[in-house]
C-alpha cells in the first residue's frame, strides 16, 4: 500500500479547516493529512509571509517595524502568490512573482513581523478572497489563524491546535537551528508571545476557535500521534 490512502474517492470530498498559534505544527500536520486523503493542501500562512517578504524586500517595513501601510495597499497588485509542488519533498512550496520563496519565508525577520502585516485590513481581504477561490471546490486541507471562522467557515471539518508557549517555542528553535540559523531561545518565545497577542486581538479576523471546532492541545503528543488523531477524525467526520 503507498503513503497516499484512497479514502477520498470513496467519501464526499470535504474542506478541512486547521487554525491554532505558531509554531504548533499545524503546516506540517495539515501537509501529511493531505497526502494521506489525496487532498489538495494549502498554506495560508505562507500567503502572509510572502507578503511581509515583499514589505521587506519593497522596504515597506521601517526600523522601529512600522509598515507603510499606504504604499502597501497601492502596491497588493504587485504580489502574486502561488503554490507549486516540490519534487524532492513531495510539498507545495510558496512562490512570490514567480521566485520560490519557501525559504526565506521561515526565517525570523519574517515571523518579527508577519502579524503586523497580517493584521491590515486590505490585506486580509486579499488573501481571503484568494483562499476562498483556491478551496471554492472541497477536498483541500488549509491551515492557519482564521480559516474555519473567516475564510470557510462553514467546512466540514474544524480542527483547532494549541500547545503551551514554551513547547511552541523548542520546537521552532529546534528547527531553525536544523536549518543552520543562529536564534536565540528567549528571542523565539518572545516573538511567539507578541505574535499570540496580536493574532488574538486585531480588529478584522483574530484567532479564535471556532465554536464548532475540534481541540487539539499536541503538548505532549508525538508527530504520529497527531496525524493518527486528525485521520481517525476524518474519517469519522466522512464515513
Amino acid at each position: 500500500m503507498n503513503n497516499t490512502e484512497n479514502t477520498s474517492s470513496a467519501s464526499r470530498r470535504i474542506t478541512i479547516a486547521i487554525d491554532g498559534h505558531s509554531s504548533c505544527g499545524k503546516s506540517t500536520m495539515a501537509k501529511d493529512l493531505a497526502r494521506r486523503i489525496g487532498y489538495i493542501y494549502i498554506d495560508s500562512g505562507a500567503m502572509y509571509r510572502c507578503c511581509t517578504l515583499f514589505c521587506i524586500e519593497q522596504g515597506l517595513i521601517s526600523g522601529d517595524g512600522a509598515v507603510d501601510e499606504q504604499q502597501l495597499q497601492a502596491r497588493m497588485n504587485e504580489i502574486n502568490i502561488a503554490f507549486h509542488l516540490n519534487p524532492s519533498s513531495g510539498r507545495p512550496d510558496a512562490y512570490l512573482n514567480g521566485v520560490n520563496v519557501e525559504r526565506q519565508i521561515r526565517t525570523m525577520e519574517v515571523s518579527a513581523h508577519v502579524s503586523p502585516v497580517a493584521a491590515l485590513p486590505f490585506v486580509r481581504e486579499a488573501m481571503t478572497a484568494l483562499q476562498q477561490s483556491m478551496g471554492q471546490k472541497g477536498g483541500i486541507v488549509m491551515d492557519g489563524r482564521d480559516i474555519g471562522t473567516a475564510v470557510f467557515p462553514n467546512a466540514e471539518m474544524k480542527v483547532f491546535v494549541t500547545a503551551s508557549p514554551e513547547v511552541r517555542a523548542q520546537r521552532r528553535y529546534d528547527e531553525l537551528r536544523a536549518k543552520g540559523e543562529e536564534v536565540s531561545f528567549d528571542e523565539i518565545l518572545q516573538n511567539l508571545q507578541e505574535r499570540d497577542r496580536i493574532d488574538s486581538t486585531r480588529a478584522v479576523a483574530p484567532l479564535r476557535q471556532a465554536p464548532d471546532a475540534y481541540v487539539l492541545d499536541n503538548s505532549s503528543l508525538t508527530i504520529e500521534e497527531q496525524n493518527q488523531w486528525l485521520l481517525d477524525l476524518y474519517h469519522k467526520l466522512t464515513n
